[in-house]
């Protein structure tokens, strides 16, 4: 007979049989329930947005957990500058329970590279370990060192929207085949995309015929402050 233990919510800390209790679990920010299957912005018909459909970006679709707001930012923070290490997989089970509705699971998973300089200030890649609990999870092919981060840039939050692409253009490096092959980007937060897609263009050189981002959650800005989404 299995004895199931019991936890503390992360969030409350009252008594709960999972991560968070049923509350908290209920009250964590959530994605609209229509949107661009491409890119996740808001659309009411939930079709393809008229920016991906004006500018396809490299990437196929994307996947997210949950919406970037409190308290999703905070555990992401928690993870990623406080080296709260064990949240990493809190949140990578978020993301596998929306994986669920996926109907063709990729071939393998390649984690968003840290730039070597990056790595060794933080100590770790907060992609890789959120990718090493899903590809056990899902049995998924990870390729750590899959690709690699070539130009160390500024850190895009700290940039202006139609900067962040010029900043991270040509930041990757990817030599291996992936002829044929459904690769997934996992990373922790996607803002406007412009990393992401920046890497896809690299996997698309190297083969890749169908890139999924699957990532923890999705930044959703106004829409009137920021102007249209752009790749």
């Amino acid at each position: 007979m299995r004895i199931r233990t019991q936890k503390n919510c992360l969030l409350c800390g009252i008594t709960a049989d999972e991560d968070f209790c049923g509350a908290c679990q209920r009250d964590l920010p959530q994605l609209p329930a229509n949107h661009c299957p491409i890119c996740l912005w808001p659309v009411p018909t939930g079709e393809i947005c008229g920016a991906c459909l004006k500018k396809p970006p490299a990437f196929t679709r994307t996947a997210a957990a949950l919406r970037y707001a409190f308290p999703v930012d905070a555990m992401i923070q928690a993870l990623k500058y406080q080296s709260n290490l064990a949240i990493a997989a809190i949140l990578a089970k978020q993301l596998i329970a929306r994986l669920e509705t996926v109907s063709a699971l990729p071939d393998v998973i390649i984690p968003m590279p840290l730039h070597p300089i990056r790595l060794r200030e933080r100590g770790f890649n907060q992609a890789m370990e959120i990718s090493r609990y899903i590809a056990k999870q899902l049995a998924i092919t990870l390729l750590p060192d899959g690709c690699s981060r070539i130009k160390h840039t500024a850190p895009q939050t700290g940039l202006p929207w139609k900067e962040r692409q010029r900043n991270i253009r040509q930041a990757f490096s990817c030599k291996i085949d992936l002829s044929g092959r459904h690769v997934a980007i996992v990373d922790d937060v996607m803002t406007t995309g412009a990393t992401l897609n920046e890497l896809a263009k690299v996997l698309r050189r190297q083969g890749a015929t169908e890139i999924s981002n699957w990532v923890i959650a999705r930044t959703l800005p106004e829409i009137n402050q920021l102007g249209p989404y752009t790749f």
